[in-house]
């Protein structure tokens, strides 16, 4: 299935490229979430009317994005988490824990902006936590998970 994009999507290509997927990645995913558009005679005419204000869109959410890494480099922040005496943690910390703290912090952070790629943490500690803010701006903050006496 060609289709037309309109944004950059990571590791499919940028604003305005044609590109071909599966059609069900294009139909259930790309298409419903204003990602991309159909690549048919009547789409690349309207896209190519709309291309200017598409841009500078773009341009304004990476914008955005690179205001937030800045006040977000080199943040530090901390959690305070029951635990068991090895520091093991009656639960665990995941995205919305991590998001809410950041937020806490003065700067705002959607949970799926959170990467954890070996899920949640269950113990205590020091860890270097990657935040996606754009297909082009990644942080790392770094986060303290303190047991609680």
């Amino acid at each position: 299935m060609e289709i037309i994009l309109l944004q950059k999507v990571d590791n499919l290509g940028d604003l305005g490229e044609k590109v071909n997927v599966k059609s069900g990645f294009g139909r259930n995913f790309l298409i419903p979430s204003g990602r991309a558009v159909p690549a048919t005679e009547e789409n690349l005419k309207a896209f190519e009317a709309r291309r200017a204000e598409l841009e500078k869109e773009a341009a304004e959410k990476l914008k955005a994005a690179a205001s937030r890494k800045t006040k977000l480099d080199g943040l530090a922040i901390s959690i305070t988490c029951k635990a068991g005496d090895e520091g093991r943690l009656f639960g665990s910390v995941g995205t919305a824990d991590i998001s809410k703290a950041v937020a806490e912090s003065g700067v705002e952070l959607a949970k799926k902006e959170v990467l954890l790629p070996n899920g949640p943490f269950r113990v205590a500690g020091e860890y270097n936590v990657d935040l996606h803010l754009h297909a082009d701006v990644d942080v790392s903050v770094k986060l303290t998970i303190v047991p609680e006496a």
